[in-house]
């Protein structure tokens, strides 16, 4: 035996064919402890820029933490039965993206095809609902107007159904819903959807405008629309940061409507449109209508 040699006492594991085989098994636990040492730095290495994070004097590292359900409480206030409906106008701010929230109180929602005329007073909220077909002017969607049916597309998977008085908002390709609205008498919409239990829904159009949508809420039923023109991803982000559970949109851009705070005033948003023919807004435009509950 050489001076440079070493020698390693007791029985060795052979391999299988019956050579002695200790080099790889010493090799295989060389390798076994660098990766446990490798994975307890790079832990202790992470925990470390946290801990950095929170001392930051500029930017501090904030872990984001998910308000449970039960935990939130509504956006809008309590308000007596025998108050007349109107909506509750509150503005936010999420992700930069500043939405003003529209929260209807004693009221309840139906769907209207043509134009809304502004000096109906028992209507405190307006909004255009499904969109409609470019090449014949038919409605996009499956809707439902008072028990008739007047659409079966289905193009966009999120709906909104007013049945008896209850608001659904979810995404499906086939929903119950549709049925129950035409043999209840109820309203019943599709549009994209863009939250859908709290997750948020990748729409394929790209480009930025003022978006809106129909939103549920820990059951708190209110319509949402962005200040300056944002892209349906950013927009559904900020209904997902917002605590948003559900919600699908409303047509948005230009498209004309108004709301009636508590103190009567009226808040328009788009452009008034004028129907004359061609020209004009398609005869099947639709509506969601709130109007205060008798």
């Amino acid at each position: 035996m050489r001076d440079d040699e070493i020698r390693i006492l007791g029985d060795s594991p052979k391999s299988p064919s019956g050579k002695p085989g200790g080099t790889k098994w010493l090799l295989a636990l060389v390798i076994v402890i660098f990766t446990m040492l490798f994975l307890i730095a790079l832990s202790e290495y992470k925990q470390q820029n946290v801990d950095e994070g929170r001392l930051a004097y500029f930017e501090r590292y904030v872990e984001h933490a998910e308000v449970p359900k039960e935990r939130r409480t509504p956006f809008g206030r309590v308000v007596d039965d025998h108050v007349g409906g109107f909506c509750e106008i509150k503005d936010t701010i999420i992700n930069d993206i500043p939405l003003k929230l529209y929260i209807p109180h004693n009221a309840d929602m139906t769907l209207h095809i043509g134009r809304i005329p502004q000096e109906d007073e028992s209507v405190i909220y307006v909004a255009q609902a499904a969109d409609v077909r470019a090449d014949n002017g038919g409605i996009v969607g499956a809707f439902v107007l008072n028990g008739k049916p007047l659409a079966w597309g289905l193009s966009k998977r999120g709906y909104c159904a007013s049945i008896n008085g209850e608001i659904s908002i979810g995404v499906a390709e086939n929903t119950h819903l549709f049925e129950q609205a035409t043999e209840e008498g109820g309203y019943f919409f599709r549009q994209y959807p863009l939250v859908d239990n709290g997750r948020l829904v990748e729409n394929e159009p790209k480009g930025k405008s003022v978006r809106r949508a129909i939103c549920n809420r820990i059951g708190e039923i209110f319509m949402v629309e962005t200040y300056m023109p944002e892209s349906f991803h950013d927009f559904s982000q900020a209904l997902v940061d917002l605590g948003v559970d559900n919600a699908v949109y409303l047509v948005g851009s230009s498209a004309h409507g108004w709301a009636i705070n508590e103190d009567g005033e009226r808040h328009e948003w788009g452009k008034m449109n004028i129907y004359r023919g061609r020209r004009g807004m398609p005869k099947n435009t639709s509506y969601i209508v709130w109007r205060k509950r008798l």
